[in-house]
């Protein structure tokens, strides 16, 4: 059972409405919906918080989040077809652990971060009509702690990248020691990499 699954679970034996916790927790009803619906993950004081709500222990919450974050999701947007294959096969070789993704549209990829917590996104700049930089904004919407690497065959850019909140910025081709070093450099940390 996922970490959300079971807050619901919970939530509902206890005859708790999603606004209730909320209220409860000193948080937005749609910070409950998220955590359900596993868009989001609550951090680890919000964990004891939940579980002293809900009435179980915080190891048990932990344990269930733990689950639930084995395999983190990586996704790699990139408009060239080619390149994105190789991406792709060099981030598998560097994660073994994560499911890693791969998406020539950045709308595809949108969908994807909206019905899959996604732990870092690695983005072309230059997507056809569409820009890296638009595309981590709305992804950081759907979730603020999504890692963004920004990817590029221009260092122009460079400038422009460190203006987001960008974890790192990197010049292709991606290689296995390129993605090892730029995990260092993450924002939030990522489970099971």
């Amino acid at each position: 059972m996922t970490l959300g699954a079971y807050i619901k679970q919970l939530r509902t034996e206890k005859n708790i409405s999603q606004q209730k916790l909320a209220e409860m927790l000193y948080v937005d009803r749609s910070s409950v919906t998220r955590w359900e619906s596993g868009k989001r993950i609550p951090d680890a004081i919000m964990i004891t918080r939940l579980a002293d709500c809900l009435g179980v222990d915080s190891g048990t919450l932990l344990s269930a989040c733990d689950d639930n974050c084995e395999t983190p999701n990586v996704i790699v947007v990139d408009d060239e077809k080619l390149i994105l294959t190789n991406e792709v096969s060099a981030l598998e070789q560097s994660l073994p652990s994560a499911s890693i993704t791969g998406f020539t549209k950045p709308s595809e990829a949108l969908s994807f971060a909206g019905t899959n917590l996604v732990s870092i996104a690695f983005l072309d700049i230059e997507l056809g009509k569409h820009s890296g930089f638009e595309l981590c904004e709305e992804l950081l919407k759907i979730n603020s702690r999504t890692n963004v690497i920004f990817l590029t065959a221009f260092a122009d850019y460079s400038l422009e990248a460190w203006k987001t909140r960008a974890s790192a910025f990197l010049v292709k081709p991606l290689t296995p020691e390129i993605i090892q070093k730029s995990i260092l450099k993450l924002h939030y940390p990522v489970r099971g990499l």
